[in-house]
């Protein structure tokens, strides 16, 4: 402690090279923190790989021996989306349009970055500025996607209510359903994120929509989704309701009383197809 304290002193004092044990967790600890706090380090990246370590480290005869475990990407737009890097991310999606479909750049890119991201949040190996950074990234991308795709609407089918739930603001996955529901010839109503049950109730009545559509990213906010699930079966009984999320699955979606889990864009999609053709 006293070391990692003296170093610490030493950096704020001008210190430019030392002599450390690389294998001394207080070092380590005070030489990251340090560049990350003076700006040194771009978006906090070395720190929050170093932290993400440090669960995973052994002891072994005083020294620490870091595992390594690192995230295995399938594509460079993936490793920006999750790195934040929204620039890149930008660039990246543009270039990929030259020689993919947008739905399938979605499907098989953005979406699974997402889930990345959301997964290590939950499993608290990925921190709220992380996330934050990679909803900017994948917006950027999504802003791509949606110029790539204009022009491919199909004819209008139903009415499709959607909205991230009571104090959940992350959208960006209800985002991509919107937008490939739209592509599919669905009438949708965006109602944003962090809506009340009675919002989504008053909306789904008036529009006398078929199908809902909730999105929850955070455990804390899923609460809220059953509360909405439960109004609308009193006030609009007649609505299918689908719900996904990093944080759901099917037990899950079914002790809340849902019609139906989707655990990706396409599948609320087929769905609603089917909610569709039997109208």
């Amino acid at each position: 402690i006293i070391n990692g304290n003296f170093f610490t002193l030493a950096l704020f004092n001008g210190l430019s090279a030392g002599i450390i044990n690389p294998y001394s967790n207080e070092i380590m600890k005070a030489y990251h923190a340090f560049r990350a706090i003076s700006g040194l380090d771009d978006n906090f990246e070395k720190y929050i790989k170093f932290t993400e370590d440090l669960p995973k480290q052994v002891a072994v005869q005083g020294t620490a021996i870091a595992k390594k475990d690192s995230v295995e990407y399938q594509s460079e737009l993936q490793k920006a989306i999750i790195k934040g890097l929204k620039e890149q991310a930008n660039f990246i999606t543009k270039e990929l349009l030259l020689t993919e479909k947008p739905l399938d750049i979605v499907q098989n890119e953005i979406i699974p970055a997402l889930n990345i991201v959301g997964v290590g949040f939950e499993n608290k190996t990925v921190y709220l500025p992380q996330l934050l950074m990679s909803a900017e990234a994948s917006k950027s991308a999504f802003e791509c996607i949606k110029d790539g795709m204009s022009g491919e609407k199909t004819a209008n089918k139903c009415a499709f209510v959607i909205a991230t739930v009571k104090g959940d603001i992350h959208d960006i996955g209800k985002n991509i359903v919107k937008l490939l529901l739209e592509n599919y010839g669905f009438n949708v109503c965006d109602l944003g994120k962090d809506v009340s049950p009675e919002e989504v109730v008053q909306k789904t009545k008036e529009l006398k929509a078929p199908i809902v559509g909730l999105s929850a990213l955070m455990t804390t906010t899923v609460p809220a989704m059953e509360q909405t699930i439960k109004l609308l079966r009193e006030k609009a009984p007649w609505c299918k309701i689908v719900v996904g999320g990093a944080v759901l699955n099917k037990e899950y979606a079914d002790m809340i009383g849902a019609d139906k889990y989707a655990k990706d864009a396409m599948e609320t999609v087929r769905y609603a197809e089917e909610i569709n053709n039997g109208l």
